[in-house]
């Protein structure tokens, strides 16, 4: 899946000389703290509405006020992945997309994205998820391939973020085709990998609300 299939042409970007009071409107109608602005078809980076309401004035124009992440975008042709981590990275709740002379496509809901996440996990059937922490230094997908079909399991995909809050850390969610992780987690525990999550639902496009946003909690998004 790429990033242009994700692009969510209803978020309006925001033009300079548009009020600051037209910025806050938008994002209450779209629920986003957050919104680009576009020049003349050019991005120029993000506001957010802390910036908006410290100046406190609703008639300034969006040119009197700093933008942010002007360098934090991605390109049409971009994994999903690539979004996610990006977006995790930064804290922003959209994702700008734009094409190869920086020309706005368009923004991405990173919520939006996380819920192709679910689908994603949810597609390939029953089976269990996993997620991992560890330094970035120590992972070897192939060593936890390993442990993990010793126990006649198999990895049915993988997904890979920063951890936020640690750096040089990484955290490795996994979906694994077997419910019962019982064994798989006794063997990864036994060579000291550190489990933070683990989802044994039989059918995980079941999962209720709350264990969806605990996964993405997780996964930093």
């Amino acid at each position: 899946m790429l990033a242009e299939e994700f692009i969510n042409q209803m978020i309006p970007p925001l033009k300079p000389n548009d009020s600051s009071q037209t910025a806050l409107n938008w994002m209450e109608v779209f629920h986003l703290t957050q919104l680009a602005v576009v020049d003349e078809r050019m991005f120029k980076g993000i506001i957010d509405e802390e910036s908006i309401l410290e100046k406190n004035n609703p008639n300034l124009p969006i040119s009197e006020y700093p933008l942010s992440y002007k360098d934090v975008t991605v390109k049409s042709n971009s994994h999903y992945y690539d979004v996610i981590n990006l977006a995790s990275k930064n804290q922003l709740e959209l994702m700008p997309v734009v094409g190869e002379a920086n020309e706005y496509l368009g923004v991405i809901s990173v919520n939006e994205t996380s819920v192709a996440i679910a689908k994603m996990f949810a597609s390939q059937g029953p089976g269990g998820i996993i997620v991992l922490a560890m330094k970035e230094i120590d992972y070897s997908l192939a060593q936890i391939s390993r442990l993990i079909e010793a126990n006649d399991t198999k990895i049915l995909s993988v997904f890979v973020t920063d951890d936020s809050k640690k750096d040089s850390y990484i955290r490795v969610t996994l979906k694994l085709n077997r419910v019962d992780l019982t064994r798989v987690i006794a063997t990864l525990e036994r060579y000291d990998y550190k489990i933070i999550a683990q989802f044994q639902e039989s059918d995980v496009e079941n999962y209720d609300k709350d264990r969806l946003d605990m996964l993405f909690k997780y996964l930093n998004i």
